[in-house]
């Protein structure tokens, strides 16, 4: 069921399971057909409708349209019959099939006409039944297209609709009257088309490809005859007839391959009920032709699709699809059309007997196979299969059924692999997939369809039904490949559809229905043909897995992974292990073991002698042979998912199996547990029963983010309970794709015992009570209870303890759970002990009196004969005198067991099986039997020897428990201290553990089962054993005891190594990799660890010397330049701004600091002289240059060596080079320049000096005079010095890192007023962006670590340099008008050009930075306090003038007034009322306060001012000064910054920086009391109002705009997004492009500023930039934050490379939805998005993040 987004979301779909996806094509809504959903579920508009009762519609109304239609419609289908060449028609034609070209064209020139009945659809339900009524009204068609009449145009398209139809492979009427196969010949409106089974005329208008299946090998021939004998009826591929528009428009359709508009059109006619009916009648009647169509069709995908849209719309519907069947042989159609549609690739099968066989399979390396094109026809057919009412037609019929096996007996057998045994393959085949899908797709879901019928006890019949034809296409297959008993060797096909049929519908009868399993079964001679193929391919998992097909190539490998991969498991792997486990259930245990064992090749292994030959295996694959045997026998044994399991325990099972691989996300989990393909099966991933599963068994482990930028998904990982109790090792085994999953389950369980303090050491695999057997199948356990498994079982316990070579720990720890498992399932009586012995047969009497484990546990082997090479040491040695007569005399009774052969024994048994089923067991063809299965005496070279053993499978068990301790004696029956255990023996100590706990446990049960057993554990103890193993094995076993020495001696020292590596690493991660973490503390603090030494050393990471930095060999720091614009999106409005997810919404970019700061320099250009303008402001609130470092540093020609090395290597990564683009050579983070270090000490000298007792007016002139000596800068510019050319180099840097238009704002361009402005603003973007990093105030003090990493020291030292060479005319210097009254003024105002900018205007931070860096380096620090002192008098006058604009008229008398009376009081001057009547006095001289008035005062009015708001006013204004005043102090002299409260900063900092002579106690402090004046306050105010005044006689208007008002930024942040990321995707996916009005193929918008953009839009190109490129220059200074809307994910643009960042919507499991493939609902991550905005800030994306590419402008 669909609906389109607009139904749901109008409909209550709350809690609801839903996947949103992106239709390319189209499709109709289900809402409001009440045949699909419930009408509680229909969206308002469709539940209001079919509510109420529709009008009729006036006959007039739609009288044109009925007299119109019939003509256009067949003017559109005489369009589309002249459009269409046949091929090979006409003489000239001699191309194969119209070029799509042609049909292209026709298609365009026809899409208004289709354009035009599409949009008459959407006109509502009364057109519709008008076009339906024309579509389907027989009368109409036959009256305008028979062609009969004059009308030769009408005629000429009748001939070219006949010559069509003939190309279709059809003939005219006339010579299929002769067949009698038509009903009327009522002229010429009835066609045939004529199939692949009837005699077609002599080829004309047949395809090459057909003819080509007639003639190939006769194989098709003849399967054709037999097919074409059981379908029901020929003329379903033969007669079409065309009685209305609609026929002959849907035969256009498929003609033109089903060109989208007219699909569209014929899908939205669908609501018309009349027209559904007789369109999906039409559709079926032409299912052949579209067969046929589509196997020719160059673009099969496209054309498949289509077809699926219109069919699902079709068959979903039950009511529908069941009239159909009914009516129109739907069934027979689909069948007999997937046979046919098969038919033309079959090839013979070469599997088994190569020479005669019969059978044919598919061909998968044919294009119908690879490209699946038969997918459209097999989904419909599930589709229906899906309806109850059709399928039980299907179970019903049984000539479908018939024909339904020999569909998918095609697939039995096909993709045959042969195992190379010489050469590597030389071309690796890949067509393996395409058989894997064939199996699921073409015969394993519809059989899921099928089963989900069949599940209660009234289907019985249905099954039976089923099982009969499905064992009589198994009979038949197996005759005809020749199959009697032996498969072939070195032959392997993972394809049995049939077996599996078979199997499922099996466990179906046996778990649903009640059935009984041995009346469905055959007899025990077919059985045994049944296990054969599905042994093979265990066997062949295990050789793959063993490498022994290496030479097969890589897909072999894929092939063993994807029969166990989730998706197919259940529909092979399960099959075929199901019906292993029937099988074995009912054939002999002893044929059934010695099967396996010859199947997996390590029958000559299994013998007590130390040496044997295998004749069929190399010696390096045995031991994973038979491990492989081994654990095979354990799985079949141990699962249960169908012999007894409930759905709820299945799900469970493989639940816990998946989690204790790995944890997992959500969706990979549903993704990895298999599921019926079947939706309706029950186990459907998302509903409630997988939800409430999944919390009982796992924890949810939220997502979580590393500092190193790598974000975790949600996880599920397993409860402690479930490993506790619940890990199945078997299960685990079973599901792993690859092999490493088991050890990775073993690891964490192993991990969870030690936490938990279960177990210290190495586990091994826990044992797990299994689940019941189903009475059904209690036959399986007697494979636990056969003489030959428990003599196998033997025989290798005794070759572990004796250390024979190819065994491993594996084969005893599966020894042991076979052992376990037979005891589990014992049922020994004591009485009967003795008198079981002796009735069976005579064979291996000798070795075990019984078939029961637990008894034969004990019995003791004294001597064994065995065949060995006469080269082994046992031929050697003689049997002890005293026993070797009557030994050998007596073999019988004293128990020298006979040599045992499993071939032998099976071959025995099979005879025997054979015998009892054909009473004619003489007629019985034995094959002949290859050399190398004969049996081991064949072979000259063996020789028999007897052995002395002495020992039962109880006293092999406790010496394995003396081996495994190493220690003598280490078994001691636990019973003999506390007989409890004998009562209740499962105990928690033994259920997790090592090897010694197996034992342990194993030997408990055994003596908890049988008291003689426990008798004889405790003889065998009490006896003190001899050392283990026979004397001439010592030195072997001496040998390995060594060994493991030397393994725990290696084991330890690699411990401590890595131990040490680690504590290095930790302590390198400790000092070096700050760059992760903006809070780690870093080893270099260049600013401030090395206050106490004379010159600072640096050590170059490249060369590893330390040193000071010097001018003929500078040191530099490690640093990447960017160009930032973080701080111009400060706003100064508290909220944040939205992501705009409608209309109304939009962003507005005027309140942006960048925006405020822009406005104000143009506004000042306007009116003042440029020069004086350009240091006015700062610049850089957009593209200014932003500095850090990672605090390493090198030498610069050490440096240069690097770049050079990095140049030429040529496998780069992710950077430019010739950028001059490096990684750190420590610490691996991206740089792209090295500051010089300054030579000399870091922290300046003038820091350790006390405070001079210089009076203030001395330091201003000091200052004065050093600013006018220009040219004595430390390091002379005339000598060019190393140094001096670095620093210009990298000032060159800083310069080319931003855009010009970022650094140009002068009116002249290229004015050195531009390069002044644009050195200090530099300073000042630094030093506000690390206040922005300290939370925007300095209250944490110094503890912050972005000063550490800072490198603003070296950096003044080189804009300093830079910055000195410019002079500034001594008359113009600002410090003159901080400092002195100037005389001159008039004659100033006098001159043409503008004035200067007046002092109130200037911004007082850039004004101290000017000062600063104007000066000579290294500074003192007393002239730094003297020109604070100087700036701070300046900025509270500003902030009085700001207040005295602010409040109204009478506030401002008032105010005037009350300050003039304490005027002349001995403090006045450090008095702010005072101050302020002044500058109120002084401002009214002007006509400051006569503008705009009135307005001004609405707004302000309503806040009364009191003397504590004002003192706070005047302190919030000047504190962002006092801020960057002393990270100025602090980077410059060192020093800590003190921390402090939120409301004492202004104190603080004041006292920092030297303004307060004493510090007072905040209650009584004022701002007012850090004034320090230079000359008499009133003067200077006086002086600096004037300027104000005489501009604002010329321009009032103005004045108050420029007046600096109170700077109140928030920090930056990004866009705030709406919770549900469906808000977002719902308004842009289909948002139009303001520039190119189209919408978007890839939308995104930008996450700073909220701009919708195209990404790699060609439509938006400009000047080769796409888009986003442009915006991320134009926005952020090449840095760009993109949210793609069609992906859900973050992109990342900076300058020239991009990366994927990753998704900040996760859904309500914690994970991402890239590409919204799995269509959940999402939500944002808010700690995600924090994470990003945090990355933005600190222009940290280059460090954390390590994916980059490059864009090459084109995103």
């Amino acid at each position: 069921m669909s609906l389109c987004a607009e139904c749901f979301h109008q409909g209550e779909h709350a809690g609801h399971d839903y996947n949103m996806f992106r239709s390319q094509a189209g499709g109709a809504c289900d809402c409001g057909d009440g045949n699909v959903m419930r009408e509680a579920g229909f969206c308002k508009r469709h539940r209001m409708k079919s509510s109420s009762n529709v009008p009729c519609v006036p006959k007039d109304l739609l009288m044109m349209s009925e007299l119109v239609l019939p003509q256009f419609i067949f003017s559109l289908i005489q369009y589309l019959r002249e459009g269409y060449n046949e091929p090979g028609m006409f003489e000239f034609a001699s191309l194969d099939l119209p070029s799509e070209k042609d049909l292209h064209r026709i298609l365009q020139m026809l899409e208004p006409h289709v354009s035009f009945l599409e949009d008459l659809t959407k006109m509502g339900g009364a057109m519709r039944s008008v076009l339906t009524q024309v579509l389907t009204n027989q009368q109409f068609y036959k009256d305008l297209s028979s062609g009969v009449g004059e009308n030769a145009c009408a005629k000429k398209s009748h001939e070219k609709y006949l010559i069509a139809l003939k190309g279709s492979g059809l003939a005219f009427p006339e010579d299929k009257l002769a067949c009698g196969m038509q009903e009327q010949a009522s002229g010429t409106s009835t066609l045939a088309i004529q199939g692949l089974a009837g005699a077609t005329t002599s080829g004309q208008g047949e395809s090459s490809d057909e003819e080509d299946q007639d003639g190939s090998q006769g194989v098709g021939k003849r399967k054709r005859v037999k097919l074409s004998s059981s379908t029901k009826d020929q003329s379903i591929m033969d007669v079409l007839k065309h009685k209305c528009f609609l026929e002959e428009l849907l035969f256009w359709t498929i003609k033109y391959e089903f060109p989208q508009k007219m699909v569209t059109f014929l899908l939205n006619m669908l609501p018309d009920q009349d027209y559904k009916i007789a369109f999906t009648k039409t559709f079926v009647q032409h299912y052949a032709f579209i067969m046929k169509t589509l196997k020719k069709s160059h673009e099969s995908d496209t054309m498949s699709n289509r077809i699926v849209h219109i069919s699902v719309q079709l068959f979903s519907n039950e009511e529908l699809a069941r009239q159909v069947t009914e009516e129109c042989q739907l069934l027979d159609i689909m069948v007999t059309v997937l046979l046919y549609m098969m038919e033309s690739c079959l090839i013979k099968s070469e599997l088994q007997d190569e020479e005669n066989s019969l059978h044919v399979v598919v061909n998968c390396g044919e294009a119908l196979l690879k490209n699946n094109t038969y997918w459209p026809l097999v989904s419909d057919f599930i589709n229906i299969l899906s309806h109850q009412s059709v399928a039980k037609k299907f179970l019903e019929d049984h000539s479908l059924l018939v024909t339904w096996m020999n569909f998918v007996s095609f697939f039995q057998g096909m993709n045959l692999n042969k195992r190379e045994l010489n050469e590597h393959v030389e071309f690796e085949s890949q067509t393996y997939y395409a058989a894997f899908a064939a199996e699921l797709e073409a015969c394993a879901q519809p059989m899921w369809g099928l089963l989900s019928h069949c599940k209660v006890r009234e289907t019985q019949e249905y099954t039976r039904n089923v099982v009969r034809y499905c064992l009589e296409a198994l009979q038949d297959w197996f005759d005809a490949i020749n199959f009697v008993d032996e498969p072939a060797p070195n032959q392997v096909t993972f394809h049995l559809p049939l077996h599996r049929y078979y199997a499922m519908f099996l466990s179906k009868a046996v778990k649903c229905q009640e059935l009984d399993l041995d009346s469905i079964l055959p007899d025990q001679e077919m059985l045994m043909k049944l296990m054969i193929h599905p042994l093979q391919i265990q066997a062949s998992l295990s050789e793959i897995h063993s490498n022994m097909w290496v030479r097969n190539g890589l897909q072999i490998k894929g092939q063993a992974m994807t029969y166990v991969q989730s998706h197919f498991c259940n529909s092979m792997i399960d099959p075929d292990i199901y019906l292993l486990q029937v099988c074995a259930s009912r054939l002999d245990p002893d044929y059934f073991i010695s099967s396996v064992f010859e199947r997996f090749k390590v029958v000559d292994l299994l013998t007590m002698a130390s040496q044997h030959q295998n004749t069929v295996l190399d010696s390096e694959h045995e031991r994973s042979m038979l491990e492989g045997a081994l654990t095979f026998l354990v799985i079949l044994l141990s699962l249960r998912l169908h012999l007894g399991m409930t759905d709820d325990e299945i799900l469970r099972a493989e639940m816990v199996a998946q989690l204790c691989m790995n944890d997992r996300t959500h969706s990979s989990l549903l993704d990895l547990i298999p599921e019926n393909p079947n939706p309706k099966s029950g186990i459907v991933p998302g509903s409630l029963s997988f939800e409430s599963m999944l919390s009982a068994v796992a924890d949810f482990k939220a997502p979580v983010f590393e500092p190193g930028g790598s974000m975790q998904q949600g996880m599920y990982t397993p409860k402690a309970d479930i490993w506790d109790k619940e890990f199945d090792p078997v299960m685990v085994i079973l599901r792993t794709v690859y092999r490493r999953d088991v050890q990775s389950a073993m690891d964490r369980y192993t991990a969870f015992l030690k936490q938990s303090g279960k177990f210290p050491g190495n586990p091994w695999p826990p044992y797990k009570k299994r689940t019941l057997l189903h009475p059904s199948y209690k036959g399986l356990m007697k494979l636990l209870h056969c003489k030959t498994l428990h003599i196998v079982l033997f025989t290798l316990l005794y070759k572990i303890l004796m250390d024979h070579q190819n065994l491993s720990e594996h084969v005893l720890c599966m020894v042991l759970y076979l052992i376990e498992l037979g005891l589990e399932d014992s049922q020994e009586q004591e009485s009967d002990e003795e008198d079981s012995v002796g009735e069976h047969e005579r064979c291996h009497d000798s070795w075990f009196p019984s078939s029961n484990l637990v008894s034969n546990m004990r019995h003791f082997i004294n001597y064994v004969r065995v065949r060995v090479p006469e080269t082994a040491p046992e031929v050697k040695r003689e049997p002890p005198a005293s026993t070797s007569s009557d030994g050998l005399a007596s073999s019988q009774n004293s128990g020298t067991a006979q040599v045992f052969s499993l071939v032998a024994e099976r071959r025995k048994k099979f005879q025997e099986i054979i015998n009892r089923n054909s009473s004619e067991a003489s007629q019985v063809v034995r094959p002949k039997t290859s050399m190398k299965w004969s049996a081991p005496g064949a072979t000259p070279q063996l020789t028999t020897a007897i052995l002395e053993i002495k020992e039962s499978i109880l006293s092999l068990l406790i010496k394995l428990h003396h081996k495994l301790s190493g220690k003598q004696n280490s078994y001691y029956p636990p019973w003999f201290d506390d007989m409890e255990v004998l009562i209740q023996p499962e105990i928690p100590k033994y259920s997790h553990g090592d090897g010694m706990t197996a034992v342990e446990r194993i030997l408990l049960k055994a003596a908890v089962q049988s008291r003689l057993n426990k008798r004889i554990i405790e003889e065998i103890c009490r006896k003190v054993t001899p050392p283990v193993p026979p004397k001439k094995i010592s030195p072997a076993e001496k040998k390995t005891l060594d060994k493991e020495e030397r393994r725990q001696k290696a084991r330890e020292r690699q411990q401590k190594l890595l131990a040490e590596f680690a504590s290095r690493q930790k302590s390198f991660m400790e000092t070096a990799m700050d760059v992760e973490l903006p809070d780690a503390d870093i080893a270099m603090e260049i600013a401030t660890s090395e206050q106490h030494v004379s010159e600072a050393v640096y050590d170059c990471v490249i060369c590893g010397q330390s040193g000071p930095s010097t001018e003929d060999r500078p040191t530099g720091l490690v640093v990447l330049l960017q160009a930032s614009s973080v701080l111009g999106q400060c706003r100064n409005s508290t909220e944040p701004k939205k992501l705009p997810t409608s209309e109304e919404e939009q962003i507005y970019p005027s309140d942006t600091c960048a925006a405020v700061h822009d406005v104000r320099l143009t506004t000042l250009q306007r009116y003042f002289k440029d020069s004086s303008c350009l240091q006015a402001v700062s610049i850089g609130w957009e593209g200014g240059v932003y500095v850090q470092t990672c605090g390493h540093t090198l030498h610069i020609d050490c440096h240069k060596s690097y770049m050079e090395s990095l140049r030429n290597d040529q496998v780069l990564q992710g950077f430019s080079v010739d950028k001059g683009e490096f990684t750190c050579p420590l610490c691996r983070q991206f740089a792209n320049s090295v500051l010089p270090c300054y030579p000399g000490n870091n922290v300046e000298r003038s820091l350790l000096q006390c405070h001079s007792n210089k009076s203030m007016q001395d330091l201003i002139k000091e200052v004065e005079e050093l600013q006018e000596q220009l040219g004595t800068f430390p390091v002379s510019i005339s000598s060019e010095t190393n140094l001096s050319k670095e620093m210009e180099s990298v000032m060159k840097d800083i310069k080319s890192t931003t855009q010009k238009k970022y650094t140009d704002y002068s009116k002249t361009p290229g004015s050195p007023d531009n390069d002044f402005l644009f050195m200090y603003s530099v300073a000042r973007t630094n030093l506000e962006l690390e206040l922005v990093h300290r939370g925007g105030n300095l209250c944490l003090g110094g503890a912050n670590t972005a000063g550490k990493r800072s490198c603003l020291n070296q950096l003044f030292h080189v804009l300093a340099m830079h910055m000195r060479l410019y002079s500034i005319d001594s008359a113009y210097n600002p410090w003159r008008k901080l400092t002195q009254l100037m005389q001159d003024r008039n004659s100033q105002m006098s001159s043409e050009e503008l004035p200067e900018v007046p002092v109130l205007y200037r911004d007082v931070s850039s004004l101290l930075l000017i000062q600063i860096l104007t000066m000579p380096q290294p500074l003192c620090k007393e002239h730094f306090t003297c020109i604070v002192k100087v700036l701070f008098t300046l900025l509270y006058t500003q902030a009085l003038v700001a207040f005295s604009v602010k409040c109204s008229a009478e506030d401002r008398v008032a105010w005037k007034n009350s300050g003039a009376l304490k005027k002349n009081t001995s403090n006045g001057e450090k008095s702010w009322e005072v101050l302020l009547s002044h500058v109120i006095s002084e401002l009214s001289k002007g006509k400051m306060f006569e503008e705009g008035e009135t307005e001004e005062l609405a707004m302000v009015s309503s806040s009364v001012w009191t003397p504590d708001s004002i003192e706070g006013y005047l302190q919030q204004f000047c504190l962002p000064f006092l801020r960057i005043t002393c990270l100025l102090q602090h980077h410059l002299f060192g020093g800590e910054l003190p921390s402090c409260q939120e409301d004492e900063e202004f104190t603080v900092l004041a006292n920092c920086l030297g303004l307060l002579s004493s510090f007072q106690s905040p209650h009584q402090f004022t701002s007012a009391s850090c004034l320090d004046w230079p000359v008499p306050a009133f003067n200077m105010i006086s002086q600096w109002c004037l300027e104000l005044a005489s501009f604002a006689d010329r321009h009032a208007e103005q004045v108050k705009v420029l007046l600096v008002q109170e700077p109140k930024w928030d920090l930056p942040c990004l866009l705030q997004l709406p919770e549900n990321y469906n808000t977002i995707f719902q308004y842009y996916h289909r948002k139009t492009c303001t520039v190119c009005t189209k919408v978007p193929k890839d939308p995104a918008v930008c996450l700073v500023c909220g701009t919708f953009v195209c990404l790699k839009g060609l439509c938006c190109k400009q000047q080769s930039y796409c888009e986003c490129v442009l915006h991320s220059q134009n926005c952020g200074a090449g840095t760009g934050i993109f949210l793609l809307i069609n992906a859900s994910v973050i992109i990342i643009i900076r300058g020239h490379r991009f990366c994927l960042w990753g998704s900040v919507y996760l859904d309500a499991h914690g994970e991402e939805d890239r590409d919204l493939r799995r269509g959940k609902p999402l939500y944002i991550c808010k700690e995600r998005y924090k994470v990003l905005e945090q990355q933005w800030v600190s222009h940290t994306f280059d460090h954390i993040n390590k994916r980059w590419g490059p864009h090459y402008n084109g995103l």
